[in-house]
């Protein structure tokens, strides 16, 4: 997600290190280039690219969990969070504006061609536990182009 929405992916890995904080089940390293979009568009695609782990495990467990409440996507749902609170100030408007970003995700990651690129990325993620964002690039480029 965080390609097609326009970030530079610097690395991902699924072990993580896990001695600055709380327990992580995965990582990922992600530049983006802030003078490309406004600060509005900047925060909806941190949304996005946030909300993009979770709703992908919820497609591959074939359970439509609510992101705030699994454990293991406490971070994501926090960043999430925070991406969204300069979008939208109130906290219940907020929470049914995240519902929706995450509704829609999973619509959009539930297509063949998505699937088929998130598959191939979290096969290469098994094998290798670590990939560079160069790696990340290639992957995703021989699916969605």
């Amino acid at each position: 997600m965080a390609i097609q929405m326009g970030a530079q992916v610097r690395s991902i890995t699924i072990q993580p290190d896990w001695d600055d904080g709380p327990e992580r089940y995965a990582d990922a390293q992600i530049a983006w280039p802030i003078d490309d979009f406004s600060q509005r568009e900047l925060h909806e695609k941190m949304v996005l690219v946030a909300l993009a782990g979770p709703v992908a495990e919820m497609l591959y467990r074939g359970e439509p969990l609510h992101p705030g409440f699994v454990a293991e996507w406490a971070a994501d749902w926090k960043l999430a969070w925070e991406a969204a609170t300069p979008l939208v100030a109130l906290e219940q408007k907020r929470l049914t504006y995240l519902e929706q970003v995450a509704g829609k995700l999973y619509q959009l990651l539930d297509r063949e061609d998505q699937w088929a690129a998130l598959a191939a990325l979290a096969d290469n993620l098994l094998a290798h536990e670590t990939l560079e964002g160069e790696e990340v690039q290639e992957i995703i480029e021989q699916w969605l182009g």
